[in-house]
């Protein structure tokens, strides 16, 4: 499990907090998205998961641990993370960056053990990459790069998955395909926390939707209990009209135009 407790988070320099007093949970075996608009804070829960902002006030857990008591070894082992962007400096075999997930698994000589085989096989399978292990990195779509981030975290493992837009550059056969991946990884056990601003997909989905702005929770429940028309017009401050998706009766966010001058 993953969870904020009273979290502020502050950017050096800046007056006000990112993130000011956020509590929610991603529980185990479950799918838990946060959305929200533009700075509303999202990008920046993940930020300190990776240990790139200490919080001011509150604590993080995971795994029922507090992250200031973990080094990023153990961190690494508990918990594995897609950014929402990352460029490596020099490419490499699609191969070998998966396995670079198993670094903090890995004995101290850094050799591959028969878990770390195991795992990197595993999340080549689960992610349909098997054709693509001995190509470069930089000779990757934008859709194909993004699987092949997510197979380095599934080969990672741990018990929680943090994604920070995850969909981004898939189409939608591939974007369906990586979600019904991550609802697998959820019934596995693993808690999977993810950043997203496609509404209409996550609801279908996820169990709990943490939807945030300006910095903190104004609402925090199932897809049905946070996607209120009322609510998200006054959040994203564009008129909205929820609907019924048809073919699985999920709630369906529809922007709706404004009307110019008449």
């Amino acid at each position: 499990m993953i969870r904020f407790d009273d979290v502020v988070l502050r950017y050096p320099r800046q007056a006000q907090p990112a993130v000011d007093g956020v509590t929610f949970s991603a529980p185990a075996g479950a799918i838990t998205a946060i959305v929200g608009p533009n700075g509303s804070g999202k990008s920046t829960l993940v930020r300190a998961l990776l240990g790139r902002l200490v919080a001011e006030r509150g604590s993080i857990l995971i795994g029922g641990k507090p992250l200031v008591g973990l080094d990023r070894r153990s961190v690494a082992r508990e918990l594995a993370l897609v950014p929402q962007r990352e460029e490596p400096i020099f490419p490499r075999l699609v191969r070998d960056f998966i396995a670079m997930g198993r670094f903090a698994h890995r004995s101290p000589w850094g050799a591959m053990g028969v878990a770390d085989h195991a795992a990197v096989d595993a999340a080549v399978r689960r992610t349909d990459l098997t054709g693509y292990l001995n190509r470069q990195t930089d000779e990757l779509s934008g859709g194909e790069w993004q699987r092949v981030r997510v197979a380095r975290a599934l080969a990672q493992g741990g018990a929680a998955l943090v994604l920070d837009e995850p969909n981004s550059f898939l189409d939608i056969a591939h974007e369906m395909a990586l979600f019904e991946l991550l609802d697998s990884v959820a019934r596995d056990g693993v808690a999977v926390l993810l950043i997203s601003h496609q509404l209409n997909l996550v609801a279908r989905f996820a169990s709990r939707l943490v939807l945030l702005a300006n910095g903190r929770v104004v609402a925090d429940g199932t897809p049905n209990e946070t996607m209120q028309g009322d609510l998200l017009e006054k959040v994203y401050g564009w008129p909205l009209l929820v609907s019924r998706d048809p073919a699985v009766g999920a709630p369906v966010l529809v922007p709706m135009r404004r009307r110019g001058p008449q």
